[in-house]
């Protein structure tokens, strides 16, 4: 997916006064450079293409910043990624950059972590009940607010929508449902008629959506908080998509932005998951060098529709 565009307006604000420094116990080389040491990056699933996106912008900052890189993949398993984060603390881990499974199962792997002196970055999703050295994330809650104005639009600000849901437990569900029942909330005249998870899984949605339309047959709009969901949800709809009903996601996958091109999808609220994981591991070398780092990083969320898409696609 190419977001040379929207790289270029991206803009990296400080929402938290706190300024944390890293104190990673590492041997250090006469540069200041931490020797000996790498960074794990802990991925809820690689079977979401954002992922391997976000995975992609780590590896290639770390190849850039000459540090190892350990990935290793939870495959939405908590109880794996609990063991995962375990391991890494011990041996030559100087830092972990975690995107949790799960928001709230996660945090006594992070404490375990704090405790063995090993910062952790939180990625994506943040960590409920530990600390975390920085949180790089997009503004979820915003996101979900533009996608309820982006399908009410489509809409013409009246009808019946179903809501797919996303992992129960991720920070990123959690705000994208509340931006997105804050911003629907706006338009009297729609209304939710059906809520159910999916688990940010595409066979997921294609079933559920098959499932919740024979129930609601007279639906006109839904809302699916990743684009995976989205597009499950568009081949349960068939023809209907884009035309009796609208489909809005969100991430602004390059599977999403084709399905704005094809005219199936009305809007997708685009993050950048390769800068994500770049920013992810410039952040974890600071820390290694001993740099100050903020405690959160935003990156910014745009609608995209085909208004707008030129920019991404470019």
């Amino acid at each position: 997916m190419k977001f040379s565009s929207f790289r270029r307006i991206a803009v990296l604000t400080t929402t938290a006064a706190l300024i944390v420094t890293g104190t990673a116990g590492c041997n250090r080389s006469s540069d200041g450079a931490a020797a000996g040491s790498e960074v794990v990056l802990a991925v809820s699933t690689l079977n979401n293409p954002f992922f391997v996106e976000l995975r992609d912008g780590a590896q290639a900052a770390a190849d850039a910043a000459g540090v190892e890189l350990n990935i290793v993949d939870a495959q939405n398993d908590s109880a794996t990624q609990a063991n995962q984060l375990a391991n890494a603390s011990v041996g030559s881990t100087g830092v972990v950059i975690v995107n949790p499974v799960d928001s709230d199962a996660v945090s006594s792997s992070v404490a375990d972590l704090n405790t063995a002196d090993i910062p952790v970055i939180g990625v994506d999703r943040t960590v409920n009940g530990a600390d975390l050295a920085s949180l790089v994330s997009s503004d979820n809650v915003a996101g979900g607010t533009q996608a309820a104005d982006a399908l009410a639009a489509a809409m013409g600000e009246q009808g019946s929508i179903i809501v797919l849901q996303g992992v129960s437990g991720t920070s990123a569900s959690r705000e994208r449902g509340e931006g997105f029942a804050t911003g629907i909330a706006a338009y009297p005249n729609i209304e939710v008629v059906a809520k159910q998870t999916a688990n940010f899984d595409r066979a997921a949605a294609l079933d559920v959506t098959s499932n919740l339309l024979q129930a609601n047959p007279g639906v006109t709009g839904i809302f699916a908080e990743n684009d995976e969901m989205a597009l499950g949800a568009i081949q349960a709809l068939g023809d209907r998509a884009g035309a009796e009903v609208k489909v809005v996601g969100f991430d602004g996958t390059s599977d999403g932005l084709a399905a704005i091109e094809a005219g199936t999808l009305v809007a997708t609220i685009a993050q950048q998951p390769a800068l994500l994981g770049q920013l992810a591991v410039e952040l974890a070398v600071k820390i290694m060098n001993d740099e100050e780092i903020d405690a959160v990083v935003p990156v910014e969320v745009v609608a995209v529709t085909l208004d707008n898409i030129a920019a991404f696609t470019e």
